[in-house]
């Protein structure tokens, strides 16, 4: 698919794919139905950068405020860089 061809390089997609990460790290610390309703949030974000990728970044951008601080986990010196 074109549109796949793209995604390495498509600030917007890198931005999803770090808020889906955060998501996905929140089972352990926040409730399920605040998790619930993180998800539901991103997947309404998603959905819209499909129809309007500047809106979907504006509410990305709140997105990520909302959720704080990136929890950074250092890397390993024998982890190759993306790992």
């Amino acid at each position: 698919m074109a549109a796949d061809d793209r995604l390495e390089d498509d600030e917007l997609a890198r931005r999803l794919r770090e808020a889906h990460r955060r998501v996905r790290m929140l089972s352990a610390g926040a409730n399920a139905t605040e998790r619930e309703r993180l998800a539901r949030r991103y997947l309404t974000i998603c959905d819209l950068a499909k129809r309007d990728p500047e809106r979907a970044a504006a509410r990305l951008d709140a997105f990520l405020a909302a959720l704080g601080p990136a929890a950074d986990t250092p890397r390993n010196e024998k982890n190759t860089l993306g790992d």
